[in-house]
């Protein structure tokens, strides 16, 4: 046996150590995610409130409002949603594949994930389509983030360091505190770690943490907003909903009396490869899932959960395509018709 082939073989060796170490920890994973879940009971959240006004305006998405492929829902005179870019300034804004939504809840505004800044500039994406909506970083009471995967904290440096940014360089964040859901720093926000379900606002909650196992990614807890709205019933606000849709809704059922009217944000739903995509979806299909690599997510799955939220008869749907493909896009939409609503930087969703 010559030197290359020993090479070979340990490098061999070594592949299938590896590989064995990811199925072991995605097993054990697995099992522990579905130990807490079936153990998290919680009470009722009786004090959160209900707000009057809610909009949720996406800052970072991968489509815009101007982007000549949107293709937006249509409201009934009857219902309370509208959708518009607030912004007359001419000036372009940015897609990229991460997320950030601005959620104003009354009085209360609130910073859901920070992008992903792709090719770490500043000012970043985030910072540059603040300032063509007309956001002052000032108005921003609360930073939450859904879970520590770089395309919500900033990049994969931030992810690394466990820590977020809105740029490349540092802004002063000292007057905001941060809700995370796992141990995380700042170095000027005040960082608060959510473990369970926790009221942020009047009217405004964090249905706590819901870990799942990922093959790739391993341990992700991830937390979702519910939002009260007054008349009308909570609006969940999703980063990737790596904790699948059906656990995000039950969870929020465990917590609410009200109804649930909607949701908005991302599912993780890449079944199909739109055009111009080239191998991002059908990656995120084996590396950002809760399943075998060899048994990625289908349209079956889709299905599944699209049947979740017709089952509760939902008025607001709204899918974000960062993580989600054109195919899962056009089924939740065929199901929900007038209440899907397309996510597009620039595009504020209404419910009042």
């Amino acid at each position: 046996m010559n030197i290359q082939q020993t090479i070979a073989i340990g490098l061999g060796g070594l592949a299938l150590a590896a590989a064995g170490g990811l199925v072991i920890r995605f097993h054990l994973g697995r099992r522990r995610a579905d130990r807490m879940w079936a153990a998290a009971h919680y009470p009722k959240l009786k004090d959160v409130g209900a707000v009057k006004h809610l909009t949720i305006l996406p800052l970072i998405d991968r489509y815009t409002a101007r982007d000549d492929s949107s293709t937006s829902g249509s409201t009934g005179p009857s219902t309370p949603l509208r959708t518009g870019s607030p912004s007359s300034s001419g000036q372009a804004l940015v897609g990229e594949p991460g997320v950030s939504y601005l959620i104003r809840a009354d009085d209360t505004t609130i910073l859901f994930d920070v992008g992903l800044n792709q090719r770490q500039e500043h000012p970043s994406p985030l910072l540059r389509n603040m300032q063509v909506l007309g956001v002052d970083l000032k108005s921003i009471d609360f930073i939450v983030i859904s879970h520590l995967h770089l395309d919500h904290v900033g990049g994969m440096e931030y992810q690394r360091k466990r820590t977020f940014a809105l740029s490349k360089e540092p802004l002063n964040l000292d007057r905001v505190t941060a809700f995370v859901p796992e141990p995380m720093t700042h170095p000027t926000a005040r960082v608060e770690v959510v473990e369970g379900p926790w009221s942020i606002a009047p009217g405004v909650a964090s249905i706590g943490p819901i870990p799942r196992q990922l093959f790739f990614f391993g341990w992700t807890p991830e937390q979702s907003l519910a939002v009260n709205v007054k008349g009308k019933g909570i609006v969940l606000i999703t980063g990737c909903g790596h904790s699948t849709v059906q656990r995000i809704v039950e969870r929020a059922e465990m917590l609410f009396d009200e109804p649930i009217y909607g949701i908005v944000g991302g599912l993780h739903y890449p079944v199909t490869t739109p055009q111009g995509a080239g191998f991002r979806l059908p990656l995120q299909r084996i590396l950002g899932t809760g399943k075998w690599p060899w048994d990625p997510i289908n349209r079956e799955d889709v299905e599944t959960g699209v049947a979740c939220l017709q089952r509760r008869h939902l008025q607001l749907v709204a899918l974000s395509p960062h993580d989600s493909c054109a195919w899962s896009i056009e089924a939740f939409r065929q199901v929900f018709e007038g209440g899907y609503h397309d996510v597009r930087v620039g595009k504020e969703i209404v419910v009042q």
